[in-house]
């Protein structure tokens, strides 16, 4: 392995598994190699590019390089497409392999490894790669949602940073029943209750079931003609995310407009804290993506729609 600098802090992506595995990999690496206890910092993209850089030597992982961060004393563990190779930071990067994969890797040659890491590794890059074609992935998408149902810290709390600890973990059958109950229920009301925002992207509402999954269904049956479709949730009471999912490579240009970013067929982008309710952040996702254009469909099936999501309603997967 590259000598790795050591950092004086360590950052991961907060809104997914990767990001959890990935961070928590990383603090034992540190740990076993500068005897260490380094702390963890959790982003979702648009905090991170509002960030200061202030650190002098910084470990980045499951968040895109940018060219602000090639710093000497940095290193990038990522699996985004990638524009331009630093020239001064380390980055160790591959487009088939999940962050939490290169993380482990790295820990593999430092007698980190163990058969429980082996298992969840394997799991983390079946959901975030997306590889629906392996026999597990249904199972691994119930693992990945754990983070986008219970958060970020709020899970690395419950599990005390021991990631193996989510290895068959009670909540898993709350994933399950809610897979196989409310997927289905979810995709024929999707179906039918999409709102344009643009010739091309178009806003899908999920009143119950996993959103994520939802959309690809949609996206992989043709059952729409928008090639980007958006879905809307709350990181916390005054912050609302967008997520872009594609087929072709078009989400991440569109979440880039938002300041968002992420991977080509799957982005997403934080929005300004004025926007308080479903009603505002369409009207705001509109107004970028479709300037000058009033309506895209009649005024009143539009309000119709927009009254219904901002309505209450059973908690849906994000």
């Amino acid at each position: 392995m590259r000598a790795l600098p050591r950092p004086e802090v360590i950052i991961t992506h907060e809104s997914d598994l990767d990001g959890l595995i990935s961070g928590v990999l990383l603090q034992r690496l540190a740990q076993k190699l500068f005897n260490a206890e380094i702390p963890l910092q959790a982003y979702n993209y648009t905090a991170w590019r509002q960030r200061d850089l202030r650190e002098g030597a910084a470990w980045v992982c499951d968040l895109a390089f940018e060219t602000r961060m090639d710093r000497p004393g940095w290193v990038l563990i990522d699996h985004h497409s990638v524009e331009t190779a630093p020239s001064k930071a380390i980055l160790i990067h591959s487009l088939t392999k999940s962050a939490g994969l290169l993380c482990y890797e790295l820990c593999q040659e430092q007698g980190l490894g163990s058969h429980d890491l082996d298992r969840l590794i394997r799991l983390n890059d079946v959901s975030d790669l997306f590889l629906e074609d392996d026999h597990e992935f249904e199972l691994a998408n119930d693992y990945a949602s754990l983070v986008k149902v219970y958060q970020f810290w709020k899970l690395h709390a419950l599990i005390d940073g021991e990631i193996e600890r989510l290895l068959d973990h009670p909540l898993l059958e709350v994933m399950a029943v809610r897979r196989r109950i409310e997927n289905p229920l979810g995709l024929a009301w999707s179906r039918n209750n999409i709102v344009p925002l643009s010739s091309t992207v178009g806003f899908v509402d999920t009143v119950v079931g996993n959103s994520n999954v939802i959309v690809h269904e949609l996206l992989e049956q043709s059952g729409t003609r928008y090639s980007v479709l958006v879905t809307l949730f709350r990181r916390s009471p005054n912050v609302m995310v967008a997520s872009f999912r594609s087929r072709n490579g078009e989400a991440l240009k569109v979440a880039e407009r938002f300041q968002g970013g992420g991977h080509p067929n799957a982005a997403g982008a934080t929005l300004p804290r004025s926007l308080k309710t479903t009603t505002d952040a369409l009207g705001y996702l509109r107004k970028i993506l479709s300037p000058g254009v009033d309506a895209a469909v009649p005024l009143n099936d539009l309000e119709r729609l927009l009254a219904q999501v901002d309505s209450p309603k059973p908690m849906a997967g994000s």
